[in-house]
Parts: C-alpha cells; structure tokens; sequence
C-alpha cells in the first residue's frame, strides 16, 4: 500500500464562483488514493512586507506558513492576468518563501494546471509559474502540461464537471500522484 500524501492547493483567483476553484474542487474528487487534496486560502494574506514580518508576524502569515509547510506537495490552480500569475497567487508565493531560508516550499514535489476562458488556457500564467519553482526549490511535474482553455464550458450550470473535460482532469492528477510518489521516496 502507498503512502498518502497531504497537498495544499493554491487556487490562485478569489472569485467565490472562480473557474479555477471548481477545478480545484474537481481535482481533489478525482485524486488517487495516495493524494489528499486540500485548498490553503490566500485571499487574506496581507501584502508581503519585510517591516511586518518580524518576531509576531501577521496571524494570516503563520497560518498559511503552517498549512503549506505541513503538506507533502503543492498544486497550484491558476488564471493568468496579464500574461502572468494573479496578484494574490504572487503575494502567496512571496509569504511562503520568508523569512529567506525557510521558505514553507522547498522541496514539495509541484504541478500547475492554469485555467482559462481564453483559447491559450494561460499558457503565460503557467509558464511564469514554473520559472518561480526554480528558485523555489519545488520539483515540478514536467509532464503532462496542463492548460485548460475554454474553461467556461468546463462545467454545466449545476457545477458538474463536463464529461469532455474528465479525462483530461483525471490524466493531470493521476500522473500527479505518480510524480508525488517518486518524489517522496
């Protein structure tokens, strides 16, 4: 029997009716059983700031800290703003990687499925997402890519998840749970 992996997701949009959330909640129902899927929420994390983060740094900043460095990997969920991650993804990345040298990321096997209504599916959001995870120190899972363009039609009005997109979904996080497994070892 494999061993059972905690992953802390990190939707990257703050919408309530987020595209990206329901993916997320998609993915932790089509999860291996070696993968526990569990979103850490970074919309109230107040911007990144060194004069803040002393010896009694923002409770939201512990807590993220906590949540993310007890988990075994990360996932990562995001839209793409401007050729790029959101803000708030952006702002998370930098609260978990201080104070410098114990950064909650280090090591945590990775992937990254961006989301869009767009025909592209963020490829500029994904991309920049992986440049990141170098100095992150996060293995990031090469293969299969993931880019869900056309997003809006992934789900019915009910929220069901579209058969046409299932597949794909369950490919990404089937091959995520080997990688993790590897990973982990």
């Amino acid at each position: 029997m494999s061993n059972v992996y905690n992953v802390a997701v990190v939707v990257g949009s703050l919408r309530k009716a987020s595209i990206n959330r329901k993916v997320a909640l998609a993915l932790a129902e089509l999860a291996p059983p070696n993968l526990k899927l569990k979103i850490v929420e970074i919309g109230d994390l107040p911007l990144y700031n060194e004069d803040i983060d002393g010896d009694s740094p923002p409770a939201a900043y512990s807590t993220f800290r906590q949540e993310v460095g007890s988990s075994d990997a990360v996932l990562f969920v995001t839209p793409e703003y401007n050729r790029s991650v959101p803000a708030p993804l952006k702002n998370a990345i930098d609260v978990g990687s201080r104070p410098y040298g114990k950064a909650v990321w280090s090591g945590k096997p990775g992937a990254v499925i961006s989301v869009s209504p767009g025909a592209i599916g963020g490829f500029g959001a994904n991309q920049h997402l992986r440049q990141s995870f170098v100095f992150l120190d996060v293995p990031c899972m090469q293969q299969p890519e993931a880019y869900l363009g056309g997003a809006g039609s992934a789900f019915d009005e009910a929220g069901k998840l579209s058969e046409s997109v299932k597949p794909f979904l369950q490919n990404f996080i089937n091959a995520y749970g080997k990688f993790v497994e590897q990973h982990k070892k």
